[in-house]
């Protein structure tokens, strides 16, 4: 009996034993679920893979992923669905499929807005969040929008050519093409600011002197090779609201260096070389790398916090972003500033896009 006793003993103790070792396993399992990192995922739809203005927004985007997982504890993913070039109709479809695949959060440069209007209100309408960068969806749901200060930008091309050109003279602006509303505000801040400058005025005086053309580097080339044709010595400076032509070599024929003075916006690697070389006097640069790192932290802090964006239009809900003005040599001190805008040397700001396109 004895005998029989220790076994039937035995017997329960290993029964129990077995009992509870499941329990310990899924303890554990539901310990290390609970330690686990939370994941936040973000599409990234920018207008074209191909410009390098994007590519810059992207780096911005991955290094915002990093730094703000590293300090709240979470994995950031960066998910790139940029069409190659720009197409608002795969935008639009890359905007559905994020949406469908359950992200987090949406960051997009709009080729199209209207096109795009019901894509970004159906990810809104199933929980996305949605931020614009550089090209808004006003009529939108978007949260907000990340992007330059068109009549801002207009207005300090033109002060800045009127300071370059001794407050004389007469001006020619290339525009693009004529339907873009951007571009628009440009051209009617320049053309405010123009005024307050008695002794310049616009070619040909009449209202004439803005010039349109396809958005390619040679179409924008040509136009001005032809105007410049045209009006042989009775152009004395261009503002060009977008640096399209500065994206060949060669675009600016006049001699010597310098005769014709330019002020330019963006100042990607290629047009950097027209301030060295003398023909563009100065390039306005779009905040392009923050176009990726600033709609990150926007949308990580709304996701984790809560949190609205600070210095957000509270009507428009547009945050502008800042500009740096780029010179060939470095940046006069005695020059007065300018609210969020800031000047550097062309080869300091020449370092940042190493680092942008991670050469």
């Amino acid at each position: 009996m004895r005998g029989k006793s220790r076994f039937f003993g035995s017997l329960i103790a290993v029964v129990a034993l077995a009992m509870l070792f499941p329990l310990g396993c899924k303890k554990a399992e539901e310990t290390g679920s609970a330690s686990a990192k939370r994941t936040i995922r973000i599409g990234m739809v920018a207008k074209s893979e191909a410009n390098d203005v994007f590519q810059a927004a992207h780096t911005g985007a991955l290094d915002a992923a990093k730094e703000l997982g590293d300090k709240n504890g979470v994995d950031i993913e960066i998910d790139w669905r940029t069409p190659p070039t720009d197409d608002a109709a795969k935008q639009a479809d890359a905007i559905s499929s994020l949406t469908n695949e359950k992200v987090d959060g949406i960051t997009v440069s709009c080729s199209e807005a209207r096109m795009l209007n019901s894509a970004i209100d159906d990810a809104v309408g199933k929980g996305v969040l949605v931020v614009c960068f550089d090209s808004d969806a006003p009529d939108s749901k978007r949260m907000c929008d990340y992007g330059t200060d068109d009549t801002q930008l207009g207005h300090l091309l033109m002060s800045e050519l009127a300071r370059i050109m001794g407050e004389k003279g007469t001006i020619a602006i290339l525009a693009g093409r004529q339907t873009a509303p951007n571009l628009q505000l440009r051209v009617k801040a320049v053309r405010e600011e123009l005024a307050k400058h008695s002794n310049m005025h616009e070619l040909n005086g009449d209202g004439n002197g803005v010039f349109y053309h396809e958005e390619t580097p040679g179409a924008a080339a040509e136009r001005v090779s032809s105007v410049m044709a045209a009006n042989a010595g009775k152009i004395d400076g261009w503002v060009f609201v977008g640096g399209w032509p500065l994206f060949t070599d060669d675009a600016l024929q006049w001699k010597p260096p310098g005769l014709v003075k330019v002020v330019s916006c963006d100042a990607l690697p290629k047009q950097l070389e027209y301030i060295r070389n003398g023909y563009v006097q100065e390039l306005v640069s779009q905040d392009c790398y923050g176009w990726g790192h600033r709609t990150v932290e926007i949308l990580v802090d709304k996701i984790l916090n809560g949190k609205d964006p600070e210095g957000m239009n509270p009507t428009t809900h547009t945050i502008p972003n800042p500009l740096t003005i780029v010179t060939l040599a470095k940046p006069d001190p005695s020059l007065p500033a300018e609210p969020n805008v800031q000047r550097m040397a062309v080869d300091d700001f020449a370092g940042y896009w190493d680092k942008w396109l991670k050469k």
